[in-house]
């Protein structure tokens, strides 16, 4: 099991900044993935940026160039920097964790980006 609490949320201009976390209850050192989704309105919930326990990396290609995603293991924690906010990232973001057939997922955090 595996706890999960976002946070970084909030209103932003375009083309502003935001930095998400997510704290995990537990070690992440040898988690299989992280990663970070999203789901706006009407919309499905998709893959923003994942990382593995490896620290490899994966980005969806709408964001790629933009947003980074990292990890302390010592904090526990996940991170998603977005810059260069567009008015289609506004969304509810979630963290969520794979592990060995396992999905956990936090209860997400919205971003609001305006025009």
């Amino acid at each position: 099991q595996v706890q999960l609490v976002e946070s970084g949320g909030g209103l932003v201009q375009a083309g502003g900044s935001l930095r998400l976390s997510c704290v995990a209850s537990r070690s992440i050192f040898s988690l299989n993935r992280m990663g970070w989704y999203r789901q706006a309105p009407g919309k499905q919930r998709e893959l923003v940026a994942e990382i593995t326990s490896a620290g490899s990396t994966g980005y969806a290609d709408s964001v790629k160039g933009r947003f980074t995603i990292s990890k302390d293991n010592a904090e526990n924690t996940v991170y998603l920097q977005m810059n260069s906010l567009k008015l289609e990232d506004t969304a509810v973001y979630y963290c969520k964790v794979y592990n060995w057939g396992a999905n956990y997922w936090g209860q997400g955090t919205q971003v609001t980006v305006s025009s």
